[in-house]
């Protein structure tokens, strides 16, 4: 999610991200969390107000927990990864629950607005487009500011429909096997995985750790990427 960060708090470990939309969300971070500024990685202790940046979380709780912060000199447009819940190619306007807010944002997609299949399976033979924006489909858009308050959309990565098999392999930055989540970085694509997996069904996963290896075959279910296989390498 992008947008202005606000009211930082190094005692509390917390800052408030104010998103498109004027929604206000207190996100966590802490020594695991890393800070780039235009590409370059900086200390944590340099995170500003009013800075603009684009922040990768997960759940940590019922609280939201920062990764990653993308910090950019100049934000010309706004980013959001989440669920869809509608969209109607009659009049363009797509609704999307967005990663972690409770509030669904509302965009308008131009007809010829560019559409890619993002960590897709290679033999998936479908073609992406407007059919792939069905409830439950997981999205990344890029948008920029327009007429009534809303955003219309620039971009949109196809991430996962309802059913689809994904495989990915990198290092666990975030791991609780209590509550059955890990993240992995796949240095594929230099992307964030959050996977659920059951842990009576995975012993293995009592030998993982922060920094582990693995190998996660997941199936997304139109919420989450859920894992049915679990290697260390």
């Amino acid at each position: 999610m992008g947008g202005e960060i606000r009211d930082v708090d190094p005692v509390r470990d917390q800052f408030t991200l104010k998103v498109f939309g004027g929604q206000s969300i207190k996100i966590l971070f802490d020594e695991r969390t890393q800070v780039f500024r235009d590409g370059a990685r900086i200390p944590l202790l340099n995170l500003r107000r009013e800075d603009h940046a684009s922040v990768e979380t997960t759940l940590d709780g019922t609280k939201i927990f920062a990764l990653r912060i993308h910090m950019l000199s100049q934000l010309p447009e706004g980013e959001y990864r989440g669920l869809v819940l509608s969209y109607n190619p009659q009049t363009g306007e797509l609704t999307i629950n967005v990663a972690l807010s409770q509030k669904p944002i509302t965009l308008r997609v131009p007809a010829d607005t560019p559409m890619v299949r993002a960590g897709q399976e290679a033999s998936s033979a479908q073609q992406p487009g407007p059919s792939n924006l069905a409830p439950g489909s997981l999205v990344d858009v890029k948008f920029k500011g327009g007429a009534g308050g809303h955003g219309v959309v620039t971009h949109v990565d196809i991430l996962a429909i309802p059913g689809s098999a994904f495989v990915f392999s990198g290092s666990v930055s975030f791991l609780d096997v209590h509550a059955g989540r890990l993240v992995l970085v796949d240095p594929r694509d230099n992307q964030s995985y959050e996977v659920a997996f059951d842990p009576s069904q995975f012993p293995v996963s009592h030998e993982l750790h922060e920094g582990s290896a693995v190998r996660v075959t997941t199936t997304f279910d139109g919420r989450r990427y859920m894992a049915s296989e679990i290697t260390i390498k």
